[in-house]
C-alpha cells in the first residue's frame, strides 16, 4: 500500500474507536505502519482487521495510559524494533464527569489529568528521542475548544486540555531547530462517544463522523509539513 505516508511508523493513542480509530485507518491507507494503542483489546482487534482487510499493517498495543511505566516500556520496544518513530498522535482522552468544580472526587480529577495531560507528557518524554532519529518526526495532539473558552462544569477536562496546549506549544518551541514538528488539532464537533456523553440530548447527525476529519491529521504528519507549534481548528 502506497500513499502520502508510505513506510512511516505511526503511533496513535486511543486508537480503538472514534477519532483515534479513524486516524489510524487513514494513516494505514496512506501507507504507514500504525502502532495502535488503547485499553480495549476488542476494539483494537476490530480496527486491526479493517486495516489489514484494506491492505495495511498495524501492531496492537493494549495499554492503560495511566500505567506510565508501560509507556516507557513501549518506547523501549519500538526503539529496538524500528529504531525510530516518524509520527506520534496523542489522541486518547476521557471526559470524566460534568460537575461543579467543588464536587469532583479527587480520584476522578486525577484520572482525567493523568490520561489527558500527564500521559501525553510521558509520550513526549519517551518518544522525543525516537522522533529526532526520524528524517521528519511529526507529533500531533488532540485538544478541544474548552481549553480556550472557559465553560462551567467542565473542570478537569478543560484544565487538562489547557495544560496540553501550553505543554505542546512549549515543546514545539524547543524543537524549532530540529527536524521534528509538533502541533495541535481541535477537531470541533464530531460524532463520537465522548460527544454523546457530554451532550446526551443532541442530534448526533448534525456532526460529521470521525472519518470525515482525518485530512488535517495527514497534512500535519507528512514529511513535507513545516508547521510547528500551531493549533489547527477543524470545522469552525
Amino acid at each position: 500500500m502506497t500513499g502520502r505516508l508510505e513506510n512511516r511508523i505511526a503511533l496513535v493513542t486511543g486508537a480503538s474507536r472514534g477519532i483515534g480509530a479513524a486516524v489510524a485507518k487513514r494513516f494505514a491507507r496512506e501507507g504507514a505502519h500504525v502502532v495502535l494503542v488503547a485499553r480495549t483489546q476488542g476494539g483494537l482487534e476490530q480496527v486491526d482487521d479493517e486495516i489489514r482487510t484494506a491492505g495495511g499493517t498495524a501492531t496492537l498495543v493494549p495499554l492503560d495510559l495511566q500505567d506510565f511505566e508501560s509507556i516507557d516500556r513501549l518506547a523501549a520496544v519500538l526503539a529496538e524494533r524500528h529504531g525510530k518513530l516518524d509520527i506520534l498522535v496523542g489522541n486518547a482522552a476521557i471526559l470524566g464527569a460534568l460537575s461543579p468544580m467543588s464536587h469532583y472526587e479527587p480520584k476522578t480529577w486525577a484520572q482525567v489529568i493523568d490520561i489527558n495531560l500527564n500521559a501525553n507528557w510521558r509520550l513526549i518524554r519517551d518518544f522525543d528521542a525516537l522522533l529526532r532519529v526520524s528524517d521528519a518526526g511529526r507529533a500531533v495532539f488532540v485538544t478541544s475548544g474548552v481549553a480556550r473558552d472557559a465553560r462551567a462544569y467542565w473542570g478537569p477536562y478543560a484544565a487538562s486540555k489547557a495544560g496540553l496546549e501550553n505543554m505542546v506549544h512549549g515543546w514545539a518551541a524547543e524543537l524549532a531547530k530540529t527536524t521534528v514538528r509538533a502541533n495541535l488539532i481541535d477537531p470541533g464537533r464530531v460524532r463520537t462517544g465522548m460527544r454523546r456523553q457530554a451532550y446526551p440530548g443532541e442530534d448526533a447527525n448534525l456532526h460529521p463522523l470521525p472519518d470525515a476529519i482525518t485530512d488535517p491529521f495527514v497534512d500535519l504528519v507528512e514529511p513535507s509539513c513545516i508547521r510547528n507549534g500551531e493549533l489547527v481548528v477543524v470545522g469552525r
